[in-house]
């Protein structure tokens, strides 16, 4: 009787906070794309989603009580997948914000988004990795959890789901998010990313979509090129391009395309980044 109880108490709690993380938890429609998901960071219309589902300088939002507000795109960084969108409106519902960092193998945690345009939909699983680079639940992810939350059982957000790799959920820490807001000028390409192995020690970058009007669309970068390195250097984390872009004022990034390497060469001038392709 007593393990009854137990189990009911944990299934009550559970459905409370996959409640209150519905509610912080919003439909984001940029350009043509589908819908994807947002979350509300901050009360004042903050909300933080995907790079790749904010794909444009202006979005819609709809909140989970079906109100629709226009967005507009404050920040974005494609290296790091994120984007943040303002809408004009107070005292809405925030996440209340989890510390990344104290994340536990095996730990449940809950994901929430809008997958095939249901809204508020929620998986659960557990941590099976959190390293420097990201946070990897075993739960399913699916098309338009985009930009949702990943929240442990108390229902503090711990990241922002970005994409499922061999199976496992991946998703943008919520101590680099925090980073990101507090961030000035990034220098940018302007490319979605997302990470492919191309052997055990060394790490692609596939181009997933170009910024309109960006340095990677002026030197002729195309969608499907994958990014191997920079200067010799082969990437071995998301982070790697951010890195060494900030390291150096000019250098030659090597791309695969249709089997054939190429070189782009970047020069970094005044927070800007300039590209030309050979």
């Amino acid at each position: 009787m007593m393990a009854n109880i137990t189990l009911t108490n944990v299934a009550a709690e559970l459905t409370e906070v996959a409640a209150r993380l519905r509610d912080c938890t919003v439909k984001v429609k940029s350009g043509s794309l589908g819908v994807g998901s947002g979350v509300i960071w901050q009360s004042d219309g903050l909300i933080i989603t995907n790079a790749h589902v904010a794909t444009s300088n202006r979005a819609t939002v709809e909140l989970a009580d079906g109100r629709v507000f226009d967005a507009v795109r404050t920040q974005f960084d494609p290296q790091q997948d994120l984007a943040a969108l303002k809408i004009v409106v107070t005292d809405l519902t925030a996440a209340t914000i989890g510390n990344s960092e104290a994340l536990r193998v095996g730990e449940l945690v809950l994901a929430v988004g809008n997958p095939f345009a249901d809204s508020g939909a929620v998986t659960t699983g557990i941590i099976y990795a959190n390293n420097q680079r990201a946070v990897m639940a075993d739960l399913q992810l699916y098309p338009g959890n985009s930009g949702g939350p990943l929240a442990d059982c108390q229902g503090l957000v711990v990241g922002i789901n970005t994409m499922i790799v061999n199976g496992l959920a991946v998703a943008v820490k919520s101590n680099t998010v925090e980073r990101f807001l507090q961030a000035n000028r990034r220098e940018q390409l302007g490319v979605t990313l997302q990470p492919v192995l191309l052997d055990r020690r060394s790490l692609g970058l596939l181009v997933l979509s170009i910024l309109p009007g960006s340095a990677a669309e002026t030197a002729g970068v195309q969608i499907g090129d994958v990014l191997v390195g920079v200067s010799g250097r082969l990437f071995t984390s998301m982070n790697d391009l951010t890195k060494y872009l900030h390291e150096s004022k000019a250098m030659p990034i090597q791309l695969l395309r249709g089997g054939q390497q190429f070189l782009i060469y970047v020069a970094v001038q005044a927070g800007k980044t300039a590209v030309e392709a050979t």
